[in-house]
């Protein structure tokens, strides 16, 4: 049995959901979500909550219950607060600049590297070495977040590179004399 699976996932006031055709539509403050639904669970919405169980007695249905709840979980807090990935840039001459829906990187290379925003985030940079990026889309806000992590990532013996907020890096360390 899966603990989070068991758990309704409550919908908070200004927050609809229903049920179409197969996919799960939650409209709220900053937008609408929505999700392909399985045929192995089944989903309810119910006053102030939806339920995931899983369809049948299948190995595969009890695997996917908790992931799916998750899922719909992430549906009902993207339109309601929203996520956001902080990312902190170390190392000398890295610097970072949001210029409308393009964010240029300087990080060392021979050109700068300039990423195309997606739809539906927002890039934020509060200073030249934090970049933040937010949206509804827990799945599109840590995708982006990675592929501007990858450029350079942080390596382990002056720790310069991309690294998330609160991210540790281990250190290695230097020749003995």
């Amino acid at each position: 049995m899966s603990r989070i699976g068991k758990k309704p996932v409550a919908i908070p006031g200004g927050v609809t959901a229903t049920i179409d055709n197969g996919t799960l539509s939650v409209k709220g403050p900053k937008g609408t979500l929505t999700l392909g639904l399985s045929d192995l669970i089944d989903y309810k919405v119910e006053e102030g909550e939806i339920l995931v169980k899983p369809a049948n007695d299948s190995k595969q249905a009890r695997a996917f219950w908790g992931m799916q709840r998750t899922l719909v979980s992430n549906l009902v807090e993207g339109v309601t607060e929203g996520f956001t990935k902080t990312l902190v840039i170390k190392g000398v001459g890295y610097r970072a600049n949001a210029q409308g829906r393009t964010l240029k990187l300087q990080l060392g290379y021979s050109h700068d590297v300039d990423l195309p925003v997606p739809e539906g985030l927002e890039v934020k940079t509060p200073d030249q070495t934090t970049v933040e990026v937010s949206g509804i889309d827990k799945q599109a806000v840590g995708q982006f977040a990675a592929e501007i992590r990858r450029w350079r990532k942080p390596e382990p013996y002056k720790g310069k590179g991309i690294a998330y907020r609160g991210e540790y890096i281990f250190r290695k360390e230097g020749k003995k004399k």
